[in-house]
């Protein structure tokens, strides 16, 4: 089979990256501009990070998204560790088909109606709105995730491990801490990271369960963007999609990690 690229096929691609990629490289570009103007580019600076770190609005934004975001992700990581080990461990228990459709609701379905349902369910029980209530959204939105990234690892598990602990007289809550819990470490990890750069990036969701007192760091870049463009916006969009990227590459690599170990060890 002749896998060269032709020329249309090289066209295509680097025309898809370029629109998916080339304004994100405007923007960090523009990160670095020494003038005002986002748009007119007056010379390498590093005057906007210095300026982000000095706006309070800003970095007390950053510091209620990053509390938000390992909140969430922890109890999301309970969680959807708890669900992947129910979906794969106990069979076909009553209303496990209604289970997993309520798990992966939030993949599929749009941020909108997640928001909008989230915030009348919250006005029906009386919560105020705030902190808490981000935190619960996105508890609810990124549990999912990490339910298919520790499910996928124990469908490969490999169970012997288990049986041979528990004859040599482990019982099944020590077996589990002892040995299943540090062969599937990487997935939980990952599934962790990847709930973390949900939680720091979302703005639908957040902007529907906010109050007072718990502006998140989109929601207020947003809001700046709206009034018109600032480089300091640049700068913590910047920060932002580094972190974002950090996240989702070393979950990626640890998902990698988990599966060539599975691999090794079912060889």
């Amino acid at each position: 089979m002749n896998r060269r690229l032709s020329l249309f096929n090289v066209t295509s691609l680097v025309l898809g990256f370029a629109f998916l990629y080339l304004p994100i490289l405007l923007l960090m570009v523009y990160s670095f501009n020494a003038s005002r103007l986002v748009t007119v580019w007056g010379g390498f600076s590093t005057q906007w990070y210095s300026a982000l770190f000095r706006n309070e609005p800003l970095m007390e934004a950053a510091w209620v998204t990053l509390r938000i975001a390992l909140l969430s992700a922890s109890a999301a990581t309970i969680l959807g560790t708890l669900a992947a080990i129910a979906l794969t461990r106990y069979g076909r228990f009553t209303g496990r088909t209604l289970f997993t459709g309520m798990i992966y609701a939030p993949m599929v379905m749009p941020e909108v109606i997640t928001g909008l349902s989230l915030l009348l369910f919250f006005v029906a029980i009386g919560l105020d709105r705030g902190f808490w209530t981000i935190t619960l959204a996105h508890t609810t939105l990124t549990m999912c995730f990490v339910t298919v990234v520790v499910q996928a690892r124990l469908l490969t598990f490999d169970r012997s491990l288990e049986e041979a602990a528990m004859d040599l007289g482990a019982p099944p809550l020590r077996t589990f801490f002892s040995v299943t819990l540090p062969l599937i470490a990487p997935s939980i990890v990952a599934g962790f990271l990847l709930a973390f750069t949900l939680s720091l990036d979302d703005l639908v969701i957040a902007s529907f369960n906010t109050g007072p007192g718990a502006t998140t760091l989109p929601i207020r870049i947003y809001s700046q963007v709206r009034l018109g463009l600032s480089p300091e916006v640049n700068a913590a969009s910047t920060i932002l999609i580094g972190i974002v990227a950090v996240g989702v590459l070393t979950a990626t690599l640890l998902s990698k990690r988990s599966l060539l170990r599975s691999d090794r060890t079912a060889g």
